[in-house]
Formats: C-alpha cells, sequence, structure tokens
C-alpha cells in the first residue's frame, strides 16, 4: 500500500502529504530532516518525520513549491524522498525503492560476512595461539588489511556517506559514531603496518566487526519496522482487487476495481468481498464488518443501508450503488487517518528528540576524553585507542528514536484493527491520562430513538390483545411515538391489523373503532378518565422514570399503560462498568431533562448527571472539570456536540454519529459499542507503558554501559 499517495487538500491553499523517506538511520537524521523541510524549503509548513515509518509528513503550497523541489532539498540533507507518480496508484514506486535498498543491505551485509569471519578467526587464533607460526609472520598483517579493505569501504560505505552528508549539515547521527570507531581502529592498523618500527598489535578484526555487525543489526531494524505495518497493510489489502459492474446493457461485467466510478451499480455474490462503499439497491444478506467495526457479529443488510469497502458479504446477493470509490472509501480513510497518527508525534517523543539532538557530539566528547584520560594514566596509545573506539560504538541514538514511533505504530494499528481512530499520537498518548469521562445521553449512551419499553396490561385483559388495538390506531401516523409503539408490537410477533381510520386531538391522543370499539390511545385524563388508581400509579411511576407514558382504553376502560422512551445500548451497562473498573469516573451530560437523564443513569450505573444543558453549557462543563486540573474527555454524536468534543482535552466520537462531530472528535469509535471506550484506554496506558519501558531501556543501556566502554571496570 502507497505512503507517497496523491496530496490531499487542506487549509489555505496547501495541501498535505506523506513521502516515504529513504536513508534515514537514528533520530538525528529525523532532525535533520525536518529541519530541511521548516527552515530551507519554502511554502513548506508543520513538518512531521517518522522513524519508524521512515516516512515525512506535511503541508505544502503547489503555487510556490513543487514536490521536486522538496525531493531535492532532502537529497541535499542526505536523504531520500520517494514521489508519487499518477501511473503509480499501487505504490510500486516506493516498494522498488524499498526492495532496492533492502538488496544493496543485504549485498553488503554479506559481502562484509564473507570477508569478516577469516579476519576474526586469523586474528583470534593468533591472539589465542590456536593456529600455526605462521600467523605471527608480517605477511599476516598485510593479509588482514587486505580481508578488512573491502568491509571498511564497500560494506561500510554506507556510514561514510551518512557521516559526511549529517556533517555538511551540521547534524551528528550513528552514521558518525560508526565511521569514527571504524575508522580508528582501520587506520591505526594501517599505520602499523606501513611503519614495522611501532610493534604495535592490529586492530582489523576490530573494524571489520563492528561494521559487519552494526549492518546486521540495521537489517533487523529494518525488518522489525516492517512487521509493525504489517497489520495495517493486511487491512488494505482486503479490498478486493475487481468488482462486478451492471452496464448500461444491463450485463454484470468484471473490472478492476480503480475503474469503478460513483454511481455504478455493483453486484456482490456470495461469499465476496465488497469492492466499494455504497448503497444497497437490491438484495439482502448479512455483512462481516468485523475488520472496519472490531465487532464480530455479522450485520443484517437489506435495500437502503449502507455497506463498506474491504468488508465480507455473507449468503445473500446484494445489488449496490456506489457511493465511495477509491481513495473515498471508509477503509481508505480509516487507513489514511491511521497513517497521519503515525506519522505524527506525541508529546512524550519530545524528551527522546531533545536528548537525541545532543546524543552524538556527547559521545564523541566522551570518547576523545576517555582517550586522553587514559593514555595521561598509562601512557598506552594503543590502550587509549581501544577504549575511545569501544564508547563510539557502544553507544545507540537509534533506541532513543525508535523507542516512541515504533509504539505509537503498534497501537495506531491495533487500534484500527479493533475499530478505534486516534487522529493523531498526542490523542493517544492523552487517552491514558482520562480521570473524567462526560457523556453525551442520546445517540450515545442511549439508541437515539424512541422505542416501547414498558407494558402495563388491566386486570382481565390480554396483552396481545391491547397491543394489537393500540397499533390499529398509531398505524396510520408518522408520528415518532407512534411508530415506537407500532414497532414495539411488532417486535413481540404480534400480527398487525388492517390501519383504521385514525383520528386525533392535539395534545391528547388518537382514537379510532376497531372491531365495532372506540379505542383510544393517549393521555390518561383524555383516553380514561374514570381510571383505576393502579393504573395511574403505574402510569406516574413510568412517568417520574422521563419516560412519555400512553394509556390504551377501550370503550372508556382502561385495557393498558404503555411507555415509550430512550433505551440505553445494549452495550452500556458493562461498558460503564468496565470504565469504572479503569479508575475513570462517568459523568452524564444531556439536554434531556433530570428525570430522564436520571432514570438512564442509574440503569446503567453512571457516576454523576448534568441535565437541561444546551450545547454551550456542555462547553462550559467540560471546563468546569478541567479547572479542576483532570483530564476530561468528552464523548458525544451529534451536530451539538462538536463544541465540547474540540474543548475537551479528549473528544471522542461515536461512529454513528454525524460527520461534524467526527471531524470534531481526537477519537472515532466505528461502531457504537461503547465497549471501545474502556479498550481504547486500555490500549492508549498499554501503548504508554510500552514507550516508557522502551525509553528507560534505551537510556539505560547508554547509561550503564558507555562507562564499562570508556573502562570504569578496568
Amino acid at each position: 500500500m502507497p505512503r507517497n499517495s496523491a496530496p490531499q487538500a487542506a487549509e489555505d491553499g496547501y495541501e498535505r502529504i506523506e513521502l516515504p523517506i529513504l536513508g534515514m538511520t537514528c533520530a538525528n537524521c529525523v532532525s535533520a530532516v525536518e529541519r530541511t523541510l521548516r527552515k530551507r524549503v519554502d511554502g513548506v509548513k508543520d513538518p512531521s518525520v517518522n522513524l519508524a515509518t521512515e516516512s515525512a509528513s506535511f503541508l505544502y503550497q503547489p503555487e510556490e513549491v513543487s514536490l521536486d523541489d522538496v525531493a531535492a532539498a532532502i537529497e541535499r540533507a542526505g536523504y531520500r524522498a520517494v514521489l508519487p507518480s499518477e501511473d503509480d496508484a499501487s505504490g510500486d514506486a516506493e516498494a522498488e525503492a524499498r526492495a532496492a535498498e533492502t538488496r544493496s543491505q543485504r549485498r553488503a551485509f554479506w559481502v562484509g560476512v564473507a570477508f569478516t569471519l577469516p579476519v576474526m578467526v586469523i586474528s583470534m587464533g593468533r591472539d589465542f595461539d590456536l593456529i600455526g607460526e605462521w600467523a605471527h609472520q608480517p605477511w599476516v598483517n598485510w593479509l588482514l588489511f587486505a580481508l578488512a579493505t573491502p568491509v571498511q569501504f564497500y560494506t561500510g560505505w554506507a556510514f561514510y556517506d551518512g557521516a559526511y552528508k549529517a556533517l555538511r549539515n551540521l547534524r551528528a547521527n550513528m552514521d558518525v559514531l560508526v565511521a569514527l570507531g571504524s575508522s580508528v581502529a582501520y587506520f591505526f592498523s594501517v599505520t602499523v603496518i606501513l611503519v614495522p618500527a611501532l610493534e604495535q598489535h592490529v586492530y582489523f578484526e576490530t573494524s571489520a566487526a563492528i561494521i559487519t555487525l552494526i549492518r546486521l543489526g540495521k537489517l533487523l531494524e529494518s525488518g522489525a519496522k516492517g512487521r509493525v505495518s504489517e497489520a495495517l497493510e493486511a487491512l488494505m489489502d482486503m479490498a478486493p482487487s475487481e468488482a462486478r459492474v451492471v452496464t448500461e446493457a444491463g450485463e454484470e461485467v468484471v473490472v478492476p476495481a480503480e475503474q469503478v466510478k460513483e454511481g455504478d451499480t455493483v453486484i456482490v455474490l456470495p461469499g465476496e468481498r465488497i469492492a466499494v462503499d455504497g448503497e444497497v439497491l437490491g438484495g439482502s444478506s448479512a455483512v462481516d464488518e468485523s475488520m472496519l467495526t472490531g465487532e464480530s457479529l455479522p450485520v443484517d443488510k437489506a435495500e437502503g443501508d449502507e455497506v463498506f469497502g474491504g468488508t465480507l458479504n455473507g449468503q445473500g446477493r446484494l445489488k449496490i450503488r456506489a457511493t465511495g470509490v477509491g481513495g473515498d472509501t471508509a477503509l481508505s480513510g480509516i487507513v489514511r487517518l491511521v497513517r497521519e497518527a503515525q506519522a505524527s508525534k506525541a508529546p512524550i517523543q519530545r524528551m527522546a528528540d531533545a536528548v537525541s539532538a545532543v546524543f552524538v557530539p556527547v559521545i564523541i566528547g566522551i570518547a576523545v576524553l576517555t582517550f586522553l584520560i587514559w593514555l595521561a594514566a598509562t601512557g598506552d596509545g594503543t590502550h587509549a585507542m581501544v577504549r575511545m573506539v569501544a564508547v563510539l560504538v557502544i553507544a545507540c541514538p537509534c533506541a532513543l528514536g525508535l523507542a516512541t514511533p515504533t509504539a505509537i505504530m503498534v497501537g495506531t494499528t491495533r487500534g484500527a484493527e479493533n475499530g478505534i481512530l486516534f487522529r493523531d499520537a498526542t490523542a493517544l498518548e492523552r487517552a491514558h491520562s482520562i480521570s473524567h469521562l462526560l457523556i453525551d445521553k442520546t445517540g450515545t449512551v442511549t439508541r437515539g430513538e424512541p422505542v416501547l419499553t414498558d407494558v402495563w396490561i388491566a386486570d382481565g385483559r390480554e396483552e396481545h390483545e391491547a397491543l394489537r388495538l393500540a397499533a390499529a390506531v398509531e398505524r396510520g401516523s408518522e408520528h415518532p411515538i407512534a411508530r415506537a409503539v407500532v414497532a414495539g408490537v411488532e417486535e413481540r410477533g404480534i400480527e398487525l391489523p388492517e390501519s383504521a381510520d385514525t383520528r386525533s386531538e392535539t395534545g391528547k391522543g388518537a382514537w379510532a373503532e376497531v372491531d365495532g370499539q372506540e379505542i383510544r390511545v393517549g393521555k390518561l385524563e383524555w383516553a380514561a378518565p374514570e381510571a383505576s388508581d393502579r393504573a395511574r400509579q403505574r402510569a406516574r411511576e413510568l412517568a417520574r422514570e422521563g419516560k412519555t407514558v400512553m394509556l390504551v382504553s377501550v370503550d372508556g376502560q382502561v385495557a393498558a399503560v404503555l411507555a415509550v422512551g430512550d433505551k440505553p445500548r445494549d452495550s452500556a451497562e458493562q461498558a460503564l462498568s468496565d470504565l469504572g473498573d479503569l479508575g475513570v469516573k462517568t459523568v452524564m451530560i444531556t439536554g434531556d431533562n433530570d428525570l430522564a437523564a436520571q432514570a438512564i443513569a442509574d440503569r446503567v450505573g453512571i457516576d454523576d448527571v448534568a441535565a437541561d444543558l444546551l450545547p454551550g453549557d456542555k462547553v462550559d462543563a467540560v471546563r468546569k472539570y478541567q479547572d479542576d486540573r483532570e483530564c476530561i474527555a468528552f464523548v458525544g454524536d451529534g451536530i451539538n456536540d462538536a463544541p465540547a468534543l474540540a474543548a475537551a482535552d479528549v473528544g471522542i466520537a461515536v461512529g454513528s454519529g454525524t460527520h461534524v462531530a467526527m471531524e470534531s472528535a481526537d477519537v472515532t469509535l466505528v461502531s457504537s459499542d461503547l465497549h471501545a471506550l474502556a479498550r481504547a484506554i486500555r490500549l492508549s496506558r498499554a501503548t504508554m507503558g510500552t514507550i516508557r519501558t522502551n525509553l528507560f531501556w534505551a537510556f539505560f543501556y547508554n547509561v550503564a554501559l558507555v562507562p564499562v566502554a570508556a573502562g570504569a571496570l578496568y
């Protein structure tokens, strides 16, 4: 999957693009590319370079600077940018460039192995008297020189090239350390064989081993970075390469998926993956959307329902009108968002970057100081040189540079696999410290639509008959409450009668004649003024729960009391319990009345309620909790939630919500399953734990072993 995708429109004439960058080895390389883009290329802003993904993301003005100019500037800095091309939508250019680089690295490594092994065998065998007297002959040093030279200048050439380019740009990176350390050992040994009077030991095996082993490390590092992104690559590969399109003549033709246009009619057979986003025109099936939402149960699809590219069709045949193709599909959007999150930097990375920026100069200074101290203490220049080389090659700035971005890559990719999309690395980091979660009620905790929640049947009446008569009156109405009653009756498997000739009285209810009886559905005093005390008591109880209460009467006698309300989502109670287990306090923020809000809160286990709030009041509620210096998350789905989502430390939009809500959010839950809230926080905490562990060992390794290399334990 290409990272060097076509530029995406941004603001003020800028476009955002992400380019693969070849040749980066450590955090100093990242800083060099960022500085080049920020200070040496006009028309570019907000560059963010990621060592783990080996890419640069930035905004640029096409009218002011071309991508060729950007690539040239990066080339002058010592690195290579892979540019997109119109005929390379599949990303072959990037794949070929990376494959060529890998082949070159592998070839250089094996050349290093082939020449280093005999150098090591001869040198170690001679030092430990494991081979014959011939090994001590002067010509053997020339043999070692001949074997070590290809390693130094072929296998190790990339380090010299990288060091030169870094120093030319007034930067010092890992290549500088490797080039210095190996060169000191190599050229000291060359001097020894050119001036036999020195009678010193040669260290060709040291220089060759340094280069070959570090080249091996680079190959392993490259493989690890490739494996990190495999899950995301696999996600994108789920989009099929072909689609079955209906032509104007009515024929079904299989074409490449990229040729499908918006508005085309696409046929999806049982067991096939859907190639485009679209709307079902005909047929029905159950579609596995787990690769998008993380939910394992298939979702039933029928005419009018929305389907997404990459999802797996079940046993039915679907006829779909394409509404999103190519880069406009939900899957492409998810991958693009994850890529942007991976390319961004978490605040914790600034510390590592700051340390890495001075790391190499400090190590060089320590190495020189080590040499001078040992030279002064022992008078043995050879021993002092060995200690200096040890300091240069033991230090590892790469670990500091990779500690954060690799964890971010894994975290954001794992989130995408589970239907959790983080806008950037900052959102992923902040989510771990959420202390209070303010959550909208309607459409978030609840389903956001009225449903028949309660049925109370009067003595001597049958539930089946009372509901059938109520549905007969309400069936002809388009009012949401009436539709909820009819839907509730249908869900109970009760056969609906024909629609009655219904009449209504505004603010009171509706009535009709059914089976020769007058059936009324509405307010208690209007439908049955002589209602029993039990019916009135039940009506009051339901009203106190914030529900809409209706009485059903037959010829003036109470038959049933019905209540319609907004039911909590099936996942709400357990999801909020999971949040409590994580130590997160929950607060319901809603514009609904206090009775209705408190009733829902009690059912699902929400800690506190703030009701009767306007959109502006929701923002004030967020800021009130922020004043207590807490990390506040707000969860919502509607347009009226957008201000609060933007104001919160972490804004979380549920996937069933509006586009505006998701644009304002830091985290988007692709599905409406509230269990994803706890999963998002756990994922953030796990990622931050990994980052801290990585940074600890990166610092500990260098802090502990550099003094050892300098001779602290000698």
